[in-house]
């Protein structure tokens, strides 16, 4: 059986994250749920985590990790950026800068569903 191992990296203050990283959250969760239901009976196993992240770690937040590679490194022609977080500076009381990916030159504060599933499908030799 093949395990793929998907885990999420995202600031946590007090119990709460980022506007952008829940939103990842949510569509992370939503991809894990129909991957797992697709690989059901198919030898293939998904395991889903969190790492909490306190503010000073805050670079490696809206990081998914698969099967500890980031999707960044797993999808062809993307890449790590930053913008302005204005969720992430109410939480840490100062300007913060918050992790996006760039992936065929569009820019992406929330990580999608679609790319999350295309990066795992890869990893199981899949697409």
């Amino acid at each position: 059986m093949q395990t793929i191992s998907i885990e999420w990296l995202h600031l946590d203050v007090q119990g709460a994250t980022c506007r952008r990283c829940n939103d990842t959250g949510q569509e992370l969760r939503q991809a894990v749920a129909r991957l797992q239901s697709e690989y059901a009976g198919k030898e293939i196993s998904i395991i889903y985590k969190e790492r909490l992240l306190p503010p000073e770690q805050i670079a490696d937040s809206n990081t998914i990790l698969i099967n500890g590679i980031p999707i960044d490194e797993i999808l062809p022609q993307t890449t790590v950026s930053s913008n302005c977080c204005p969720s992430c500076g109410d939480l840490t009381g100062q300007t913060e800068q918050c992790r996006t990916i760039l992936h065929l030159g569009q820019e992406h504060e929330t990580i999608p569903e679609e790319l999350i599933r295309q990066a795992v499908y890869k990893v199981a030799g899949l697409g």
